[in-house]
């Protein structure tokens, strides 16, 4: 049973960055495609970043040039560096893993418990 835990989330200004990490135990993450998702308050959860566990990557088009989602094979944790940060990021950030990538919450098996980002304006 592979578990998730996020870390890394915060208050930050808008056009500023953060780091957020997925540490995982039970499980090597290189076996598996993960995911970064986000949920706003009264929205539904939907897909940041993608990473095939070949290394191909896929970004929502709100992410695209600001984000990005790295591994460490060594550490068994992913990444989601993000960068010039907006109010409209807030949200709970979550990571997933699962058998394959993709957009849909539903391919993916194993979820963390999320980390809260706020971008104040």
């Amino acid at each position: 049973q592979v578990q998730l835990v996020e870390s890394g989330g915060g208050l930050v200004q808008a056009g500023g960055s953060l780091r957020l990490s997925c540490a995982a135990s039970g499980g090597t993450l290189s076996r598996y495609a993960m995911g970064w998702f986000r949920q706003a308050p009264g929205k539904e959860r939907e897909l940041v970043a993608s990473s095939s566990f070949s290394g191909r990557t896929d970004y929502a088009d709100s992410g695209k040039g600001r984000f990005t989602i790295s591994r460490d094979a060594a550490k068994n944790t992913v990444y989601l560096q993000m960068n010039t940060l907006k109010p409209e990021d807030t949200a709970v950030y979550y990571c997933a893993a699962g058998p394959y990538s993709g957009r849909r919450l539903g391919i993916y098996n194993y979820w963390g418990q999320g980390t809260q980002v706020t971008v104040s304006s």
